[in-house]
């Protein structure tokens, strides 16, 4: 995306005076909100600028991710100056290649996750940040052959149980050896866990080995007492393959991505 709202160094160090930070990078990471990476000599930082108004959902997620820091690696909320958000970055980087050691890692952090957020039951339905209808009627006009896959997600109607990410790809990820931490809640809100499940494997697995769904589930499912079967996890697949498909024709007109996330349906 790039950055939309600009702000200098010293700029920065006037919003966040007790910091001194010596570099600020702007990021391409993210399609909708402003992203730097900042530091001092000791720390790095993540700053973000939200290009939309979504002061509540802001609040929500700081809230989030502080009770969830107790379990998981996430970042959390610092201080906060003039719409300027100030987060402690997560030590590590993205994986380019995945290994086994990967997967039982995405799998650990997804079980403690929806075993914390079984019980929150106040975020808004994570379907609800996107207008399907709409969304369908427009890729209906300009890509009809992709509607035609990607018109029974009319008929998605997902149970809340609890708040889930939504989100979890690579990009949204970084490994400091085998310990995973995990970024950008903003977007989350209530749904279903398969449904969370099914969102990242389609990152961390895309052709859909089934070793590696296998070692996914024998983690995952050790840690919950509701389990996903095999069955179950491919179902979810090709609702969440359909889900990001069509929202990549929307946002991008992407309809290279699109048939790589529909070819496993």
């Amino acid at each position: 995306m790039g950055v939309k709202s600009f702000i200098s160094l010293e700029d920065l160090n006037r919003l966040f005076d007790e910091y001194n930070f010596l570099t600020i990078t702007p990021t391409t990471h993210g399609v909708v909100d402003t992203t730097y990476i900042v530091t001092t000599a000791n720390e790095s930082y993540i700053l973000k600028h939200f290009e939309r108004d979504i002061r509540e959902k802001i609040q929500q997620e700081a809230l989030l991710l502080k009770e969830l820091s107790s379990k998981l690696k996430v970042p959390f909320l610092i201080a906060k100056e003039n719409h300027w958000y100030l987060y402690k970055k997560l030590s590590g980087a993205s994986p380019k290649q995945i290994h086994y050691y990967h997967i039982t890692a995405l799998a650990r952090f997804l079980a403690s996750l929806h075993t914390q957020s079984k019980n929150i039951k106040h975020f808004e339905p994570f379907i609800k940040n996107y207008p399907l209808e709409t969304i369908l009627k427009n890729t209906k006009k300009e890509f009809y052959s992709f509607y035609k896959k990607l018109a029974s997600l009319k008929s998605y109607k997902p149970k809340y149980e609890g708040f889930i990410h939504g989100d979890i790809f690579k990009d949204n990820t970084v490994f400091n050896g085998n310990s995973i931490g995990v970024f950008d809640f903003i977007d989350g809100g209530g749904g279903e866990f398969a449904f969370d499940v099914a969102v990242a494997l389609i990152d961390f697995n895309p052709s859909n080995k089934q070793s590696y769904n296998r070692l996914f589930l024998q983690s995952y499912n050790q840690k919950m007492k509701k389990k996903i079967s095999l069955q179950t996890l491919q179902k979810y697949r090709a609702i969440a393959a359909k889900f990001y498909a069509l929202l990549r024709i929307d946002n991008y007109n992407n309809t290279k991505k699109a048939n790589e996330l529909v070819r496993y349906i």
